[in-house]
């Protein structure tokens, strides 16, 4: 493996590990998860986020994300049938003995801590109260659930857990006005949110224009000797090409890669933080930057009016030789970068994210490609593993799922990870986004790109080819990723355990049948571009020794 091959294996890694999974990101995710909790009698609920709006003198006010317990009544799901009720401190404030002041239908707030959640609830139950916050002693949500010892509870008022921070701000407003008020209730999710429609059409769409730049690329550098492109070579033999060299991947890098991926991924799994957070943020701006220079220079350069700019060169320090095309694009996607990452955390940033993403996966599989289908199964089958173990065999290891936390950007500050495709969730009463991985278009566009390069080299029709059924075949493994999402409750799901049956069975079942599959797996182009190719080489090398 040379070094051009080792360094591209290294940073395709490194994208890669970042995410590669498809995860539902909302204001109220629940960092922690008792999912094994026994349920039992009067302790069987499912844990529901509960939105708490409030009132201030009668005035609408914040609105604060919870979490239901096992226990007590169920909250109701529509905002219409919630009633609003008076909010009250509790005396004392843990509640663990009942409280000294009579409530008569109010909503209690307690702190946590001093007894079981239960035992807080029946003396709020006791004291009158018609529901109880207990507020938590850190910023995160936790499930609340009946001890083991705990059976035939009944429990008939809601209870819901609030962070740290609501609780702060909850008491401020209690202490410093005559009135505050609150409604619970709970607003269902859609099954399907218009986003992911959205994300599904951008991730397809992704793979679709890179393969035909792919093919188009393959097919022109095979059939067209460009005598004007071989003297500029000549002249700046050290010239930057607007489109960087091709690198074939081995199965030894497609095995390396899983490795390198794995390292990067518990790295930015232990380091993850704020700074961490801010230096992604530069990685990937500077990849987007390259990104969205090679694909505008690459779609200019067609047009006869920017063609004399694309083909002139100047040297410049360090760079070398680069196209005056290239020199008057690169302060525009540099400014966009820098746009973006300075107002990241506004309504409508994740508009660059996608343009700065899409741009860097489109250069990403123009730079790298599989040569055979024995390269593409090994790539996709260790991208399998990959996804499977750090998305649910990693919470025996580190008692949480570390794909999702990275994608979350947990412990950060910050919302998320900048290599992701991600769409707002548009009908999502609870808001927040639903997000895709690089690495979920990237490694089944490879092989999608190989299948639309052999097709054409083979000039095959699009039915009798390999193209239209890879295409499709990623489409309908999306599809059923985010039918599994939604089947789940939103749980993080590995993309590539449903892309990859999808894809690669495809692909292998097909070339079988049509008798191809031994041609695709170890040449990986059709027999007649084979031959010819050899035959033009062996002529280069008489001519070379007669002259």
């Amino acid at each position: 493996m040379d070094l051009l091959n080792l360094t591209f294996v290294i940073s395709l890694a490194a994208l890669l590990s970042l995410v590669c999974c498809s995860y539902p990101v909302s204001a109220g995710d629940i960092v922690h998860h008792d999912a094994l909790a026994p349920k039992k009698p009067g302790c069987e609920n499912d844990f529901i986020l509960v939105k708490v709006q409030t009132w201030v003198n009668g005035e609408e006010d914040a609105e604060f994300v919870g979490v239901g317990a096992r226990f007590g009544t169920v909250i109701v799901s529509k905002e219409k049938n919630a009633n609003q009720t008076r909010l009250s401190l509790s005396d004392p404030r843990d509640c663990c003995k009942p409280p000294k002041n009579k409530l008569v239908g109010d909503v209690i707030m307690v702190d946590r801590g001093g007894c079981k959640f239960t035992e807080k609830a029946n003396n709020a139950e006791g004291a009158g109260a018609s529901a109880i916050l207990i507020i938590n002693n850190q910023k995160e949500l936790y499930k609340m659930v009946c001890e083991p010892d705990e059976t035939d509870l009944d429990i008939h008022i809601p209870a819901v857990m609030l962070p740290q921070d609501a609780g702060v701000t909850l008491e401020k407003m209690l202490l410093t006005n005559d009135s505050v008020s609150v409604q619970l209730y709970s607003p269902k999710r859609p099954l399907v949110d218009i986003a992911e429609v959205f994300l599904w059409l951008m991730a397809v769409g992704t793979i679709l224009c890179a393969s035909y730049w792919s093919a188009w690329s393959a097919r022109e550098a095979a059939t067209e000797q460009d005598k004007l492109l071989k003297d500029a070579a000549e002249e700046f033999p050290n010239r930057r090409s607007d489109i960087s060299s091709v690198v074939d991947i081995s199965t030894t890098t497609a095995v390396l890669f899983v490795v390198i991926a794995s390292c990067f991924l518990v790295l930015l799994y232990k380091l993850m933080s704020y700074w961490f957070i801010e230096l992604l943020v530069v990685l990937f701006c500077i990849g987007g930057v390259e990104g969205l220079q090679t694909c505008l220079v690459a779609l200019l350069s067609r047009y006869r009016y920017f063609m004399r700019a694309a083909e002139s060169f100047i040297k410049v320090p360090v760079l070398g030789a680069i196209s005056y095309l290239t020199l008057a694009v690169s302060p525009l996607c540099i400014t966009f970068a820098v746009v973006w990452a300075v107002y990241r955390n506004t309504t409508y940033a994740w508009i660059g994210q996608d343009i700065l993403g899409i741009a860097l996966i489109l250069t990403v599989l123009q730079i790298v490609h599989v040569p055979n289908l024995k390269v593409g199964t090994v790539l996709l089958s260790c991208g399998f593993l990959y996804d499977i173990f750090w998305v649910f065999v990693s919470k025996k290891l580190f008692h949480e799922s570390v794909m999702i936390v990275v994608a979350r950007g947990d412990k950060s500050g910050e919302d998320g990870i900048p290599m992701l495709l991600k769409i707002p969730r548009l009908f999502d009463p609870w808001g927040g986004y639903s997000i895709i991985g690089f690495g979920d278009i990237l490694l089944p566009g490879l092989l999608v790109a190989f299948a639309i390069r052999y097709d054409w080299l083979a000039n095959k029709s699009l039915r009798a080819g390999y193209f239209l059924y890879a295409m499709l075949a990623y489409g309908l493994g999306l599809l059923i990723t985010y039918v599994a999402l939604n089947l789940m409750d939103g749980h993080g799901q590995p993309a590539l355990l449903y892309i990859v049956p999808f894809t690669l069975g495809t692909f292998l079942a097909l070339g079988k049948m049509r008798g191809d599959l031994t041609v695709l797996w170890t040449q990986g182009q059709p027999e007649r571009h084979c031959t010819h190719v050899h035959l033009q080489q062996s002529d280069e090398a008489d001519g070379g020794e007669e002259r």
